[in-house]
């Protein structure tokens, strides 16, 4: 993802909290990355239910990123991490992981976005765009604040937080590389109709 400033990306981040079956679900509509997020929950649990997702994501061959665990990330082969800024830096998770990996970070500033470019990240991920459920505590992004992270680094941002097909337009327009999206599918009560509709709003913004 690096190389180059891609755009259409719809890129999913789910939890186990309601079995296999809905990442399964999302997996076979049809997304760009599986990302696995869990809270709470004891780190055997974790690599266990990493584990699992990563032999679905190999079966749907969809590339499969952990959320802040980089010892998580490495025992259960995933594709790549997804950084905090209270995470393991990125240059030493590509030193372990490797340059064939998918790093990201989360970028709520240009500052933030730049040192996570120059440090070697894939992506960034950016937001929230709006409240969500799913982090409490989230602060919303302007999208003045977005527009001077996007003009500060070269690779690819996704937009994060409360997403929906209805809202999804204003980061879009800013000119996202693509969509993070939690709820707004995970919790749709219609995955693959969720799936599609974000997918006509990517690629109606391209």
């Amino acid at each position: 993802m690096r190389s180059e400033k891609n755009k259409g990306i719809l890129y999913v981040i789910a939890d186990c909290g309601q079995g296999l079956a809905p990442i399964e679900e999302v997996l076979k509509a049809g997304v760009d990355f599986l990302q696995l997020r869990e809270k709470n929950i004891s780190s055997a649990q974790y690599l266990e239910r990493a584990r699992a997702v990563k032999r679905l994501c190999d079966k749907y061959r969809t590339p499969f990123i952990v959320n802040d665990r980089l010892d998580i990330a490495l025992l259960s082969g995933a594709s790549g991490v997804h950084l905090g800024a209270s995470d393991v830096p990125v240059d030493d998770a590509r030193r372990l992981l490797g340059k064939e990996a998918v790093i990201g970070a989360t970028a709520k500033t240009p500052e933030q976005a730049l040192q996570a470019q120059k440090k070697g990240a894939d992506y960034l991920g950016s937001g929230a765009f709006f409240q969500t459920s799913t982090k409490s505590d989230a602060v919303l992004l302007s999208p003045e604040t977005y527009r001077k992270i996007l003009a500060s680094v070269t690779i690819p941002d996704l937009a994060i937080g409360g997403l929906t097909p209805e809202n999804c337009g204003l980061p879009l327009s800013l000119g996202a590389s693509g969509l993070a999206v939690s709820g707004g599918i995970m919790r749709s009560g219609d995955i693959p109709g969720a799936v599609r509709a974000f997918r006509k709003k990517l690629e109606q913004s391209l």
